[in-house]
């Protein structure tokens, strides 16, 4: 059931926020005409959902969903199947693992990518290229659009009624696209600045460092065919995507860590810096039918909501704080997605032309392995270096079988750092003082510099006046009362380098506070600027600033989201992605003959 209401689905019939009736969601269904030799999209309640629209003639179903083929795909399917231009007079389709020609299916499976090598499939590409002409795809497309052009006229105003609800509480400079330079979010820009009637509105890019190519230069295209829009590109130029993966290990599909210190880090810095503490509602190209998780989400969602007590509650699916996320294709299928930028000529990332399905990160280990394939085809020299990396990698970690690790995509299912040097960084070491109660002595992996008291701040006011001096003491008080909740003191331990004492007092829960407390060790030890927490505090009073992690004590409203396992695991995005299978998290060490006297 669906809520045209709140946007979000449910499985009530009267919806549980707004009390509002709901619908039933209707899906989609992929029909074929024979005589029109194009996709018909409908509804599967449709009075008339076998009959052409264009024709009036019979026709059946085909599948679930589809994507147009486009000539440089359809080139390089031929070439693997050994018949060069077979099909260029034909209309082309694909979904999922199937290529329809003329509506009728053809199963490829991985293997069939690889029948020939990245090379030779080259070669011949290379060969067929200027017979490998639009004319009969054009044709196709024209009757595609004309087909389905109420499809194309009631789910476009739909979206744009969808977007003047959504914004009209919002200044129109308050009004954000996110512009990942895919199909998606090319289609949500042209809705919002024809719906808004306004091409200055703000576009963020997040450049990730890892595109494309060809999104790159289609980023540029689209920056010059919009001289009006307000266009921002984001990217973290402090960290190399490579030097990251040397000492963490590369990202594998639980292991995501590239999103936060390459794309919502970067986004949220850029956000920012244009807002401040303002609120914005960002139109998002997100679309339920993409991934299970994306499912899951509601079409409009802000970051923050009240409860019936009017308190504020945190939107943990919101990544960036401070925003609502609007979806305006959020029901659309990729077949509505290419009726839009087909019916509308948009201009789009040439990348769909030469066969990918989706455009994120080129080397993201939940591309499928047909994307790994194009890339070895069209990017050979990116894809060798990745390719020598990981099986370097593997061989570091003590894979026996270095290549076939690698080859077989085992190493997407990577999880944890095992065999990670820096896998040690994660791991809280500690030992109970013998002489004082409610303290422990933390073990550090460098010395203690100016950052390392600003750790403290979320747990309330630094208090240098009542720290002891000459055993450079420092105190947290509780940021109301005002009474010391906290003592800081280093030390020198026999056996360790660096190590610091932290005990907490006129507290009710010890632990508690001792568990936060290590939290930030965690991060003093571990941290390597992936700008999560950056991104977390709605603030803005957490920072990377000078390559060192900072607080800022006149921002944080000590609201501890930092230093909570509900939004932030182990306190440190590291502890998830470094942690080693077996080894707990936290180790307390035997105490020392120094230890005992205090």
């Amino acid at each position: 059931m669906w809520c045209n209401n709140c946007h979000r689905e449910t499985a009530k019939e009267k919806c549980e926020l707004c009390g509002k009736k709901t619908e039933r969601e209707v899906p989609l269904e992929i029909f074929w005409c024979g005589d029109c030799r194009v996709p018909i999209i409908k509804q599967a309640d449709a009075i008339d959902k076998d009959i052409c629209p264009t024709c009036g003639g019979t026709i059946t179903y085909l599948c679930a969903d589809m994507r147009p083929v486009f000539p440089e795909e359809r080139l390089l399917f031929e070439i693997i199947q050994g018949k060069p231009l077979e099909y260029m007079n034909r209309s082309v389709w694909a979904a999922d693992n199937r290529y329809y020609i003329d509506g009728k299916p053809a199963t490829v499976s991985a293997a069939f990518f690889r029948k020939l090598p990245p090379e030779a499939i080259s070669e011949q590409l290379a060969e067929y290229k200027e017979q490998n002409d639009y004319t009969s795809f054009n044709e196709m497309t024209a009757r595609f659009i004309k087909a389905n052009a109420k499809r194309l006229s009631a789910i476009t105003a739909e979206a744009h009624t969808f977007i003047h609800e959504t914004s009209v509480s919002y200044p129109i400079e308050n009004i954000v696209v996110s512009f990942s330079g895919g199909k998606d979010s090319t289609v949500t820009a042209d809705l919002a600045v024809r719906a808004l009637s306004d091409p200055s509105l703000v576009h963020i890019f997040g450049n990730t460092t890892l595109e494309f190519p060809l999104t790159l230069e289609y980023a540029a295209r689209y920056r010059n065919d919009n001289p009006k829009a307000i266009f921002k590109t984001a990217v973290n130029k402090d960290q190399d995507f490579y030097s990251v993966c040397d000492d963490i290990g590369p990202p594998a599909r639980m292991l995501r860590w590239c999103c936060s210190m390459f794309k919502t880090g970067p986004i949220t810095r850029a956000m920012n810096s244009l807002y401040r503490d303002r609120e914005i509602l960002t139109f998002y190209g997100i679309r339920k039918c993409e991934s299970l998780s994306r499912s899951h989400y509601t079409r409009l969602t802000k970051s923050r909501n009240e409860d019936n007590e009017g308190n504020v509650v945190i939107n943990e699916s919101v990544k960036i704080q401070k925003q609502a996320v609007a979806s305006p294709i959020f029901l659309w299928k990729d077949a509505d997605v290419w009726l839009y930028i087909l019916g509308e000529d948009l201009d789009f990332n040439d990348a769909y032309r030469l066969g990918y399905d989706r455009v994120g990160c080129w080397c993201c280990p939940n591309n499928n392995i047909r994307a790994q394939i194009l890339s070895q085809i069209y990017m050979p020299e990116q894809s060798k270096k990745w390719r020598d990396f990981l099986i370097g990698f593997a061989e570091r970690i003590g894979k026996p079988d270095a290549e076939e690790y690698i080859d077989s995509g085992a190493w997407k299912a990577r999880q944890g750092g095992n065999g990670v040097v820096a896998a040690q960084d994660i791991r809280i070491r500690y030992t109970n003082c013998t002489t004082e109660d409610n303290a422990k002595i933390y073990q550090l992996n460098k010395p203690i510099d100016d950052t390392f008291s600003e750790l403290f701040i979320p747990f309330g006011r630094i208090a240098p006046e009542l720290g002891r001096k000459l055993i450079n003491e420092t105190i947290i008080t509780d940021i109301k009362t005002n009474v010391p909740i906290l003592s800081i003191q280093p030390l020198s331990q026999s056996g360790f380098d660096y190590t610091v004492k932290a005990k907490t007092m006129n507290v009710a829960k010890h632990e508690d506070l001792q568990r936060m407390v290590g939290y930030q060790i965690r991060k003093y030890n571990a941290c390597r600027k992936c700008l999560k927490c950056e991104s977390l505090c709605r603030y803005r009073a957490i920072s990377i600033s000078g390559g060192a992690y900072r607080i800022s004590d006149k921002r944080c409203q000590r609201c501890k989201m930092c230093v909570t396992a509900k939004y932030l695991d182990g306190g440190c995005l590291m502890g998830k992605y470094l942690k080693m299978k077996g080894e707990p998290l936290s180790a307390e060490l035997k105490p020392t003959a120094a230890d005992r006297k205090g």
